[in-house]
């Protein structure tokens, strides 16, 4: 029956992945509707990620008192219930308080999947739910587009979104039994087991301060701050860098710039098959050089446009398994008992990576050149690299 559950996860991870690029999909029709300026999204987002920040923190000690199942249902069915909000306010400052459970929801069903597949299944299927998380994200902005063609608003494409969600609630409540069996089962990789699951019941929420005195935690939330930086800073200012240095045409560079992501979601379902191979250490390691090479490329004074963009695609592919690696490589370094509290702290440190460093690469760039993107890259690949060779000489000595 164990096994019964991993579909659903999938499905999970498809649905987790649908609102992501709404807003952006959907603002330039609800701006003009509400009369604000276009840069106000930023303040929807940045309300989003406060409340998946605080989620995320508040995971360990949510997913002890109740379990992951219960949870994640609750926590998708906040993010329908505010999926459905968005689509019926009638101005920006609902948008706004909508926002609240919106992040509240997101926050809580990333860190508490995230742990239970790294502690109950293979690295493979990390990967691979990773990758279904992009095909989501991509799926979302075509339904919002849906809707706009057949002229029936942004309204629907939020409502046609969080309907699905309302049904993926059903089908976890109504597998809320699987969930139970954790405690039986082993990982389906045979070759690290479980800690013992009593462990994890009997201990007591760990909180920020508890996380951070661990040795080689530090490390690991910092590594996983540069990578979300890396990811979310390549993916939002490569169109402009594109075009501003290389002086590529700006439909051309949307492409190219829409590549990174696809280099994102093949590269996790090609890394799926790799995992079987190799572990994750060196998957993560391997990652990191592909993302070193694409770098370069932007940085050498090659010739033409060509290098550039290629490097970009290199660029994604290198970060594909980085991400679902780094997590699924949490209870080995730490064990079962302390992994969900690691893993919650790793997701408000993914969400502020996110939040702050693209604005601040924006505002050097005001200041400076956009030049400086591929060595703003760089800078934070070299600290995510060292952080992750003191986690392993820090673990081993542990």
């Amino acid at each position: 029956m164990f096994n019964l559950l991993l579909p659903v996860i999938y499905l999970a991870f498809i649905s987790l992945g649908l609102p992501d690029s709404l807003l952006g999909a959907a603002w330039p029709s609800m701006n003009q509707q509400f009369g604000v300026p276009m840069s106000w999204a930023g303040g929807i987002s940045m309300v989003i990620s406060a409340g998946t920040i605080v989620s995320a923190l508040l995971s360990d000690r949510l997913t002890l008192r109740f379990g992951p199942g219960v949870v994640t249902a609750t926590s998708v069915g906040l993010t329908a219930a505010a999926l459905l909000g968005f689509s019926f306010a009638p101005n920006y400052w609902i948008l706004l308080a909508i926002g609240i459970p919106y992040g509240l929801g997101a926050g809580g069903v990333d860190a508490a999947l995230n742990n239970y597949v790294a502690l109950h299944y293979a690295s493979r299927h990390m990967s691979w739910l990773h990758c279904m998380w992009g095909l989501g994200a991509t799926a979302g902005p075509y339904i919002m587009g849906f809707a706009l063609s057949r002229g029936q608003g942004w309204h629907w494409g939020y409502r046609y979104i969080a309907i699905v969600q309302i049904v993926l609630t059903a089908i976890i409540v109504l597998s809320l039994p699987l969930w139970k069996n954790r405690q039986n089962n082993m990982r389906d990789n045979t070759s690290s087991a479980m800690d013992d699951a009593g462990a994890v019941a009997a201990r007591k929420p760990l909180g920020v301060r508890g996380v951070l005195r661990i040795r080689g935690a530090k490390a690991i939330l910092l590594m996983f701050f540069c990578y979300c930086a890396i990811e979310q800073t390549a993916g939002l200012w490569a169109s402009s860098y594109l075009v501003m240095y290389h002086g590529v045409d700006k439909v051309l560079a949307a492409s190219w710039a829409s590549l990174f992501y696809l280099g994102i979601t093949a590269g996790r379902g090609i890394s799926g098959f790799l995992t079987m191979r190799f572990d994750d250490p060196t998957m993560i390691r391997m990652g990191q050089a592909i993302l070193l090479i694409g770098l370069v490329l932007m940085v050498l004074p090659l010739p033409g446009t060509v290098p550039a963009c290629c490097g970009l695609v290199l660029a994604g592919v290198g970060c594909a398994p980085i991400y679902p690696c780094v997590i699924h490589s949490t209870p080995a370094y730490f064990g079962a008992d302390l992994s969900q509290a690691i893993v919650g702290v790793q997701m408000a440190c993914a969400y502020m990576g996110s939040m702050v460093m693209p604005p601040l690469f924006g505002l050097i760039a005001q200041h400076t050149s956009i030049a400086i993107y591929p060595w703003y890259l760089l800078v934070l690949l070299a600290v995510m690299t060292a952080m992750h060779e003191v986690l392993r000489h820090q673990r081993a000595d542990a």
